[in-house]
């Protein structure tokens, strides 16, 4: 069992990547992701810490709704690829004949962080999701796991890794299509597109937009109060309900992409793009 978890210490634990509080509305927790700079950068702390708090907040049974946002000006501008995936990308050499070890390393990798969005989506404790600034790969990931989806009127949205060579692989493919449909999901996820909040909520990934920050955490804090006057015991079965099916064909297609880009996501496109992100400026991608 994990130790955080056990201890139901969501609102003491010394998180990095997080903080933690109690709203004044009883029963509903607020998180903010607070990475190192950078918009809430999703780096190795965040990636650890994702199960272990949501485990926590599952495990306390005075939480009943958790409202997640990002600290600053931004919800999160995604995965850093660098501090993340940067050891994996120098394991591959051009003179590397066997390859099998760096490629079932970095299936492990993704394996745990898609365990990490996977437990917002499996928390009891319904979870939305306050968004302000970019909300970039990664950030998209994790609010396609939360319940509910609101927006400041200046977020901006973007499934991008296509245009970072990368089949985005932690949930978004496979989410999203329940959220936003089939048509808006290919749209977004082929060209990799950047999207304003009035669009968002035109095609449903969010709920509502809201004038400004304060504005939509006022606004997510009342739905969350909402929705922790109720019993908990019918909320978590409602959730439960919801999830079962999606959850299960989230499973597959998770696997599936997992063993996709384990295969294939190592190329000249992906250290071009490395390169062009570096050097701000668009990549050249020749498909190989």
């Amino acid at each position: 069992m994990n130790t955080v978890a056990a201890a139901g210490s969501a609102f003491t634990h010394p998180w990095t990547a997080f903080s933690v509080g109690q709203a004044p509305t009883p029963g509903v927790a607020v998180v903010h992701l607070i990475g190192p700079g950078r918009g809430n950068m999703m780096g190795l702390a965040f990636w650890a810490e994702l199960p272990q708090l949501f485990a926590a907040l599952d495990a306390d049974g005075s939480v009943r709704a958790v409202v997640l946002a990002g600290a600053g000006s931004h919800f999160s501008t995604g995965l850093d690829v660098q501090e993340v995936l940067g050891g994996w990308l120098e394991s591959f050499t051009a003179d590397t004949a066997a390859q099998a070890a760096p490629r079932a390393e970095f299936l492990a990798t993704v394996g745990r962080l898609q365990a990490g969005i996977t437990a917002v989506a499996a928390c009891r404790k319904p979870v939305i999701a306050a968004v302000s600034g970019w909300c970039i790969g990664g950030g998209v990931d994790l609010i396609a796991a939360a319940d509910v989806r609101l927006a400041a009127a200046e977020a901006k949205f973007s499934v991008r890794e296509a245009r970072l060579a990368i089949v985005a692989d932690v949930g978004s493919l496979q989410r999203l299509r329940g959220i936003i449909g089939e048509g808006q999901l290919r749209e977004l996820a082929l060209t990799g597109k950047d999207i304003t909040a009035a669009r968002a909520e035109k095609i449903g990934l969010v709920n509502a937009v809201y004038e400004d920050a304060e504005a939509l955490m006022a606004a997510a804090l009342e739905m969350a109060g909402e929705i922790a006057a109720n019993s908990p015991l019918a909320v978590a079965g409602t959730k439960a309900i919801l999830n079962e099916d999606r959850e299960e064909q989230v499973a597959r297609g998770l696997r599936h992409v997992a063993l996709w880009n384990a295969a294939f996501l190592h190329s000249e496109d992906l250290l071009e793009a490395v390169a062009a992100l570096g050097g701000r400026r668009q990549g050249v991608f020749t498909g190989k």
